[in-house]
């Protein structure tokens, strides 16, 4: 029954604002079938890397102990399968639906851009976090990114399928400036080269004021707590700032919220795919 009251709240929020704001985390990529704590998947993609002991794709993230031809084996795979693979995606397509009729801006910590490759308008997206597309010089070397599909499959090219290690070192990806180090242009550390999302935080901001005076919705999917300030934090800030905002929080492990948006927010504990059928039936 609780649940039931706050679908209920929700759709009629929906149903009578002018414009929605998706804020998404990786919760959302996860009801799509991109979980970095998956097991079964990793295991199906990284049969060699089971074997020296890792069980999920978070494990990896920021690991620094592999050689270089381990390093990009494991990398090529992973974002060849993230960022390269398949498009469509259910969850993706019933928020689109959900969505359709209303003035929609998104704003997502994910770096796989499943948004546009579901639809979603490209210049109606900002993604602070970088994007897998992308590569970088990890000094900087110089202020500029590559497209990262090249530099994978070449290294895909010359992948043992045992070891799943690169064999050849010239494939190895290198700086094409300075023969120095390169990983793709995602949010790690200060290294980390903003320019390719300066514009689109510029439209983010102006689409934020342009609807000042408008009813805003906020759906905010799946953003837990290991980078809050990108997106969970961000909407609570707008929502509370905004005079005729409300929030929809769909989170199943990080449902709570804060006491200062009172009326203006309701909590959906459960997961993306099952949140939006229920707010999409009639």
């Amino acid at each position: 029954m609780k649940h039931e009251k706050a679908v209920e709240l929700a759709r009629r929020w929906l149903a009578e604002s002018d414009r929605v704001l998706i804020g998404a985390g990786a919760g959302m990529s996860a009801a799509a079938g991109i979980d970095y704590g998956d097991t079964a998947t990793f295991a199906r993609l990284f049969p060699a890397f089971v074997r020296m002991g890792f069980r999920a794709q978070y494990q990896l993230i920021g690991y620094e102990d592999l050689t270089p031809a381990q390093h990009w084996g494991y990398w090529s795979t992973h974002v060849k399968h993230v960022r390269f693979g398949e498009n469509e995606r259910p969850v993706y397509q019933a928020l689109r639906q959900l969505v359709r009729d209303k003035d929609t801006f998104v704003l997502t910590s994910n770096v796989d851009m499943l948004f546009p490759r579901n639809g979603f308008d490209e210049a109606r997206l900002f993604t602070p976090q970088g994007d897998y597309a992308r590569m970088q010089c990890r000094k900087p070397c110089v202020q500029e990114t590559w497209p990262t599909l090249p530099f994978i499959e070449r290294c895909l090219a010359v992948l043992d399928p045992v070891t799943q290690q690169v064999t050849d070192p010239a494939a190895i990806p290198r700086c094409p400036r300075c023969g120095g180090a390169v990983f793709m242009n995602v949010r790690l550390d200060a290294a980390f080269l903003e320019e390719p999302y300066v514009e689109q935080a510029q439209r983010f901001r102006q689409w934020v004021r342009a609807g000042a005076a408008e009813r805003l919705l906020v759906i905010e999917l799946g953003a837990g707590f290991n980078t809050p300030s990108v997106v969970r934090w961000r909407m609570e800030h707008l929502v509370h700032h905004h005079p005729n905002a409300r929030l929809v929080r769909i989170n199943l492990t990080d449902p709570e919220l804060p006491e200062e948006l009172g009326e203006h927010a309701v909590s959906l504990e459960m997961g993306a795919s099952q949140a939006l059928e229920l707010l999409g039936r009639s």
